[in-house]
């Protein structure tokens, strides 16, 4: 063998070994990715009923716990020259490889109809406010208006057409309407400067694209590592057994 292919055998089986450690670091990133999006989605439940929606976040929290094994599977087998064992590793890496292209399609999918699904919904979210911190609409309104600075679907003036707004009779929107950093605002519609301007409607959507933008960015970005380090396995296990230019990484390693 030529020693520019001894360099790239060697090279190969240290880049793989580095790539292993960048699995388990991988597996701890997606299933903070998938966890992330599960909270986030609690937040957000009651202006999106699709519960499949968590499906992409379901598969790739699967996919960090496996990322995790592979990791460890990749380095031991690496190390001890096994061609069995990089095999697993490699059929392994292209089954979560295929995966991972699964869960980027399901987010597209997923992500498209976010805004239908939010159209669906937030009327009826706002319709059901009543102003009482136990009641699940409630909450989530007003945490919604309170965390993105909006008030109203589309504006403070939607709060007309309620009947929590009919009920009370003040001429006022919810609290969480003010604006931060306003002082004594009490929600009152003949103060608009107090309030947010903007709707919510706009910005949940945004929000929950966001959300599923961060699971697509997640599976491409160590989809493109996996492939990096099925390549390098492949020239591992494609040298000839017993050429002496080919030397372990470590000594007693195995040819098997």
């Amino acid at each position: 063998m030529s020693k520019m292919g001894q360099c790239g055998i060697t090279s190969s089986k240290t880049v793989l070994v580095f790539l292993n450690l960048i699995f388990w670091a991988a597996a701890g990133i997606l299933c903070y990715v998938g966890a992330y999006v599960f909270i986030t989605y609690d937040d957000y439940d009651h202006f999106f009923e699709d519960v499949y929606t968590l499906i992409p976040a379901v598969v790739i929290m699967g996919v960090g716990a496996l990322l995790f094994i592979i990791g460890l599977i990749g380095c031991c087998a690496t190390i001890r020259e096994s061609h069995c064992g990089l095999a697993i590793f490699v059929l392994i890496l292209l089954i979560v490889f295929i995966t991972e292209g699964v869960v980027v399609a399901l987010g597209y999918i997923y992500r498209a109809k976010v805004e239908d699904e939010v159209d669906n919904s937030i009327q009826k979210v706002y319709s059901e406010y009543n102003g009482t911190y136990p009641d699940a609409a409630s909450r989530a309104i007003d945490y919604v208006q309170r965390q993105l600075r909006c008030c109203g679907i589309h504006n403070y003036s939607d709060w007309e057409d309620t009947q929590w707004f009919k009920q009370t009779k003040n001429n006022s929107v919810p609290i969480s309407c003010c604006k931060s950093g306003v002082s004594n605002c009490t929600g009152s519609m003949s103060r608009p400067s107090d309030l947010y301007a903007e709707g919510c409607k706009v910005l949940v959507v945004k929000k929950l694209q966001e959300i599923m933008m961060y699971v697509i960015t997640a599976a491409l970005g160590f989809s493109a590592i996996q492939l990096l380090g099925m390549l390098c396995a492949f020239v591992v296990l494609c040298r000839r057994t017993g050429d002496p230019a080919y030397e372990p990484l470590i000594p007693g390693g195995t040819y098997a």
